[in-house]
C-alpha cells in the first residue's frame, strides 16, 4: 500500500517560499495503475519524486507498506529506493559504455548479483522483446528499444512501486504505443503499484485511474 498524506512542496526564493504542490493525498493498494496529467510546470515530476523518496516533502508524509522512507538514514534510504522502487524517466539514462544486459543489471550491483539475477535480466529482456540484443550497446538501439531496456532495468529488483516520468515523451507514436503496452502488461503480471506522469492523453487514457495536477492540487480526471 502506498499512502501520500497531505504532502506539499515549496522552495525558497528571494520573494519568499514558492509552493509547487499543495496538500496532495493519495492511497493506492497493490496492483493499482494511475496516470497523472497536468500543464508543464504544474509539479507532476516534483510529486513523483516525493512519492519515490527522491525528494522529501516540505510537509505531509509518504509511506510504502507502512514505512516512511524519509525517516531512514542516507544509506538505508538508498537501499529502500533500490529494493522497493523502480524508475523510468523520459530520458532512458542508459550507460553508453555498457551492454544492454549490463545496463539492466546496474541496480543489482549493490545487492551481490548472482546467477538467478542474471537469468531474471535475460527473462525481462525477452519479455520486452530484446532477448536477441543483450550484448548490443545503447548506440545500436532505437529510442523505443532504449526505453524498453530502461523498463527492464526498473523491474530487475522486483519493486513494489514503479514510477514513470514521461516514459513515452521522446518517442514516435508507434514506439510510444509499444512501450505503453509493454509497461501496462508487465505491471499487471508483476502486480506492482504503477504511477505514470505524462503529457500524452493517449497514454493517460489507457489507465483505469486518471488524475490531473492543477493549481498545486491533485484532482480526479
Amino acid at each position: 500500500m502506498l499512502k501520500a498524506e497531505n504532502i506539499s512542496k515549496e522552495y525558497p526564493t528571494p520573494a519568499g517560499p514558492l509552493r509547487i504542490v499543495s496538500d496532495v493525498s493519495l492511497e493506492l493498494p497493490e496492483g493499482s495503475a494511475v496516470s497523472i496529467m497536468g500543464p508543464s510546470g504544474s509539479g507532476k515530476s516534483t510529486l513523483l519524486y516525493m512519492i519515490g523518496a527522491l525528494e522529501p516533502p516540505s510537509s505531509g508524509t509518504v509511506t510504502l507498506d507502512d514505512q516512511n522512507p524519509f525517516l531512514l538514514d542516507t544509506k538505508r534510504l538508498a537501499a529502500f529506493r533500490n529494493q522497493r522502487i523502480g524508475f523510468v524517466f523520459q530520458d532512458h539514462c542508459l550507460l553508453p559504455q555498457c551492454s544492454v544486459i549490463e545496463n539492466v543489471l546496474t541496480p543489482t550491483l549493490v545487492a551481490s548479483p548472482n546467477g538467478a539475477v542474471d537469468q531474471r535480466a535475460r527473462d525481462l529482456l525477452n519479455q520486452v522483446g530484446l532477448g536477441e540484443r543483450i550484448n548490443h550497446h545503447p548506440a545500436q538501439l532505437s529510442g523505443g528499444e532504449k526505453q524498453r531496456v530502461a523498463l527492464a532495468r526498473a523491474l530487475i529488483m522486483k519493486p513494489r512501486l514503479l514510477l514513470c516520468d514521461e516514459p513515452t515523451g521522446n518517442l514516435d507514436q508507434k514506439s510510444a504505443e509499444v512501450v505503453a503496452g509493454m509497461l501496462l502488461d508487465i505491471h499487471r503480471q508483476a502486480n506492482t503499484i504503477l504511477i505514470v506522469v505524462t503529457h500524452s492523453s493517449d497514454l493517460a487514457g489507457r489507465f483505469p485511474q486518471r488524475f490531473e495536477l492543477r493549481n498545486q492540487h491533485l484532482e480526479l480526471a
